[in-house]
């Protein structure tokens, strides 16, 4: 059985998240001591016990989502890796997914989304901007109904995750003219996402500067496995391209369709894992990869199903 590795980004995250894992297996509750030991807070127990507000700031949602991820990954690690051949995550999991592949070590990589939360918060409250979502085929490109609407206020298109399911991000007069435009276009909804900032858009190149500086900062090495990129789609295997594009990936769309196209295609049959709480990306593997099988591993029972199917 081949594996290809998908890590969830920002919205996936809930208080009680891991919880069973530490409980259950000592690699997770290392993980889970290691961050907060390089976190310098107790991030486990806001985790485990939320207030979900804090819980969904930024700077708390994007190591924590790591976090899980990579206790996940701790525990199954030593059984399913000779099967692993890439690895691939939305946004901010992206991150997560170049630590399993031995890119980022656990304490370098927290820190790292830790300070990435804190830079897009920080853009986000010096340029306000909203995001929102575009349910339902469009009658016409979201490309055009972005540059019309961008006569109001500078508004992209920021995730692509499924054809039927587009994110827009920019200056929230933009946003606001985008989704007229979408639903005049056929959209059958349109939604307003509660975030900090206009993630993913032109808005975010403030934080830019310092992210490239935390980048270089951390602790690299080539990945073990290939690592599919949000802004290209292509394969990455050197820290070198990685960095840099982690950087563009701040102010550009996450291509989360032409990734999962690309991974399925290069691994026909190859069965996608999604690491991490809940099941966001796997439900949108049913449309983007039909004819690859696809499995969640975010909790006890999950990682218990996965390890059987090794023996």
């Amino acid at each position: 059985m081949d594996l290809l590795l998908l890590f969830p980004g920002q919205g996936s995250q809930k208080p009680g998240m891991a919880q069973d894992l530490v409980d259950a297996f000592p690699a997770a509750r290392d993980v889970w001591a290691r961050t907060d030991a390089a976190l310098g807070t107790s991030l486990s127990t806001l985790a485990f016990e939320g207030p979900a507000e804090e819980l969904t700031l930024t700077h708390n949602a994007q190591p924590a989502l790591l976090a899980h991820g990579a206790a996940v990954w701790a525990v199954v690690r030593e059984r399913v890796a000779p099967a692993v051949r890439a690895a691939a995550g939305h946004s901010l999991g992206e991150f997560t997914a170049y630590h399993a592949v031995g890119a980022l070590p656990l304490e370098d990589a927290v820190k790292l989304v830790r300070r990435r939360g804190e830079l897009m918060f920080e853009a986000g409250t010096a340029r306000p901007g909203a995001m929102a979502a575009i349910l339902g085929v469009l009658d016409r490109p979201i490309e055009d109904i972005c540059r019309e609407a961008s006569e109001a206020g500078e508004v992209v298109p920021a995730n692509y995750n499924a054809v039927e399911q587009i994110v827009i991000s920019g200056e929230v007069a933009g946003v606001e003219r985008a989704m007229e435009l979408a639903k005049a276009a056929g959209a059958k909804r349109t939604l307003r996402l509660t975030v900090s900032g206009a993630f993913h858009s032109p808005l975010m190149a403030p934080a830019a500067v310092g992210l490239d500086a935390a980048l270089t900062g951390a602790r690299w090495s080539d990945p073990h496995y290939p690592v599919y990129s949000n802004v290209t789609a292509q394969r990455v295997a050197d820290e070198t391209t990685a960095r840099r594009l982690l950087t563009e990936q701040l102010t550009s769309p996450v291509r989360w369709v032409q990734v999962i196209q690309a991974m399925a295609a290069e691994h026909p049959g190859a069965t996608f894992v999604e690491m991490g709480p809940g099941n966001v990306l796997t439900g949108l593997l049913k449309r983007l990869a039909p004819n690859n099988p696809a499995r969640t591993c975010g909790t006890v029972a999950d990682v218990e199903s996965l390890l059987a199917t090794f023996g």
